[in-house]
């Protein structure tokens, strides 16, 4: 078991843009809703989310939600929060990824992930779960976990693919039936498809734009 992840302040610096080949993770901007509502707003992703969640409506909501949860990540103590994954190669932003613990009892830490369809089958779930996950076990977590509903089988095709074990299904997260996944450092390790480097000048200059507006 991890320890407990509470949400305590601390300063944003403690949660720096994550760098892949092709990716930046980085905290949300209000500025991010069209990029985000595409996204939160597609039934193709809102079907699969855990905890359930309704498809984001419009771009009101959308904002009312991204203010939530630059919240809810200003609060966290990393290695727990929220990220809008961005493209490095025309700065859009393509999906959200989170560390957040899962109830009941906060001692699990969920790695997770939500893509727009069109960013489907490129390898993006997995550059993002392998920086998550080298963020976290930077900061002594012991083990993470994925959480799948049942028939979401890229899903689970694609963290089995980066290391995650199956460890049953269980109904005690969200009210939801889910397969659960773990993955440890020694599998990461095994895993790993690619070599993070810290981030360059011109990366962080990249997660400090604002994207662009879907047209």
């Amino acid at each position: 078991m991890n320890a407990l992840i509470g949400l305590q302040p601390h300063q944003a610096e403690l949660r720096p843009p994550l760098v892949t080949p092709r990716l930046v993770l980085r905290g949300w901007h209000i500025s991010d809703a069209p990029a985000a509502l595409a996204v939160f707003g597609n039934a193709a992703v809102a079907r699969w989310l855990s905890p359930a969640m309704d498809q984001v409506p419009d771009l009101a909501a959308m904002r009312l939600l991204l203010q939530q949860w630059i919240a809810e990540s200003s609060r966290a103590m990393p290695p727990a929060g929220r990220w809008a994954i961005q493209r490095r190669g025309d700065n859009q932003v393509i999906g959200g990824a989170t560390l957040l613990a899962l109830p009941p009892g906060n001692e699990d830490l969920e790695l997770g992930w939500q893509l727009h369809p069109d960013s489907w089958g490129h390898g993006y779930a997995s550059e993002t779960t392998q920086a998550l996950a080298g963020w976290a076990f930077r900061h002594d977590v012991d083990e993470l976990f994925a959480v799948v509903r049942p028939g979401n089988t890229r899903a689970a095709a694609a963290v089995r693919r980066n290391g995650m074990h199956w460890v049953g299904e269980t109904s005690k997260y969200f009210g939801l039936t889910l397969q659960v996944f773990r993955l440890r450092s020694a599998d990461l390790d095994e895993a790993a498809p690619y070599t993070q480097s810290p981030p360059t000048d011109a990366a962080r200059s990249v997660a400090g734009q604002r994207s662009p507006s879907p047209a």
